[in-house]
């Protein structure tokens, strides 16, 4: 059974653990990944048992904007609803917010969608980013 948790940063060896094993890059860079999840406006964990399964965080302004940076789920537990109900918690929160925006790789951009994401050409994504994968 899946347990859900919000607000809380969970701890350092499974936040590594996750984002290793979905070789995102900044589980190389554990100590800023840790701050970095510290100050989120807000965070959703799922747990199986003892074992962190997914993650999702938010950075926002507290009234318009929220940004979603990161949501990464276990691989051996991916497609079995985790990251929609991850949204959805992130949702309940940010719903009404007049701006809701990620970046999606193009491999997630489907799952995005489904969850209620709109691709648009009315803005051009633009960054700085030293060019490693997440």
């Amino acid at each position: 059974m899946i347990e859900y948790q919000s607000g809380v940063v969970p701890e350092r060896s499974q936040v590594i653990s996750l984002y290793a094993v979905n070789r995102w890059s900044s589980a190389n860079e554990p100590d800023r990944l840790m701050a970095a999840l510290a100050g989120s406006d807000h965070i959703e964990c799922a747990f199986h048992g003892e074992n962190l399964v997914g993650l999702a965080n938010a950075i926002s302004d507290g009234n318009l904007v929220v940004y979603y940076p990161h949501l990464l789920i276990h691989p051996d537990q991916q497609g079995t609803g985790i990251g929609r109900k991850l949204m959805s918690r992130m949702f309940k929160k940010y719903g009404d917010f007049h701006q809701q925006t990620l970046l999606a790789v193009s491999g997630a951009a489907g799952f995005y969608e489904r969850v209620g994401f709109k691709k648009t050409d009315a803005v051009v994504s633009m960054w700085i980013y030293d060019g490693r994968d997440h």
